[in-house]
């Protein structure tokens, strides 16, 4: 069976529910987007939303997408750094619950935290304090790290370390691994165009980017966006939200159609979906197929608070993938 490597940031979700959206404009957080934000304004925010419904739960781009692979069965591992506090904890506990191999540094500084204001309309703003989760070095990997695993995913965050990413590609490839990155914000994106495309060309295998991320790729709109994004790789998949998402790979594009849902909160349904999507992978289904099972997934996201699914909804989830 598959091996799956995730690295990225190991932060923890703050997931906080907005009455209306003044919140954001008060603390100049644009809606829809991730803003780094030091310790003070990560305690200011704390601070201004305390009165509203809130809860906890592990997060970081690439740790959701592993935590879905895993509860789909497949062997996983997480690379991140944490701190020694009670939030790193929380984080390699819930690691461990999913039967996740942690492979974590620890840090004195505090464990990262991605504070997420969850919109009435159901979009969600990060105001995210990297922490411990930034200190991963080039250092911290050599090829031995990727020994034993098929496949890499990795999140578009970790580009904002250059150095960083372009040795973690670099080692995956020499090590034989197939790489998945997903896009993470079309803000970083845009600060990091020309070195994104250049690590991108050079050694991913399997893009996934929203209508957002793409435009800020490539200047384009979804559709020629993905005939842009699929010339720098094997696999090309733009999400277009309510309306499905694309997949191009080798000249051919397919459809993916939206499966309705009942929308509380969008939290993770881009990770989710690439679960779904790099499970069909790994399992030698078929790009449509790959795509339905992340659509699946997508849509039991997005009907509850947070990035993970519930456990309850597990049972059906895999029964509907035999169905595919």
């Amino acid at each position: 069976m598959a091996r799956v490597l995730g690295i990225g940031n190991a932060l923890v979700d703050l997931l906080i529910s907005l009455e209306d959206d003044r919140l954001l404009e008060e603390l100049n957080l644009p809606k829809g987007s991730m803003t780094l934000v030091d310790e003070q304004t990560k305690d200011r925010i704390a601070e201004k939303s305390k009165h509203l419904k809130r809860e906890m739960a592990s997060g970081g781009s690439a740790a959701n997408t592993i935590h879905g692979l895993a509860r789909l069965g497949i062997e996983t591992a997480f690379i991140g750094t944490i701190g020694r506090d009670e939030t790193g904890e929380f984080f390699k506990n819930d690691l461990l619950k999913s039967h996740i191999r942690p492979i974590l540094n620890q840090s004195e500084t505090p464990s990262g935290l991605a504070t997420t204001l969850i919109s009435p309309d159901g979009e969600r703003t990060f105001g995210t304090y990297l922490g411990a989760s930034i200190e991963l070095s080039p250092d911290d990997f050599d090829r031995e790290k990727f020994s034993g695993f098929d496949l890499l995913h990795v999140e578009g965050y970790l580009v904002q370390n250059h150095e960083l990413l372009e040795t973690i590609l670099k080692l995956a490839k020499q090590a034989g691994l197939q790489v998945s990155i997903d896009m993470a914000s079309y803000n970083v994106v845009e600060e990091n165009l020309d070195y994104l495309k250049e690590m991108v060309e050079r050694y991913v295998d399997i893009v996934f980017a929203n209508e957002e991320e793409a435009r800020a790729f490539s200047g384009l709109d979804a559709d020629p966006a993905l005939d842009y994004l699929s010339g720098f790789t094997e696999v090309a998949i733009v999400k277009t939200g309510s309306r499905g998402s694309m997949v191009k790979s080798r000249g051919k594009v397919m459809i993916i159609d939206a499966i309705r849902a009942d929308v509380a909160d969008t939290t993770g349904a881009g990770d989710l979906y690439a679960a779904g999507f790099l499970y069909g992978m790994v399992n030698n289904k078929d790009l449509k197929i790959s795509g339905n099972i992340g659509s699946l997934l997508a849509t039991q996201v997005v009907e509850v608070m947070g990035a993970k699914i519930p456990d309850g909804r597990w049972e059906t989830i895999l029964k509907e993938i035999k169905q595919l």
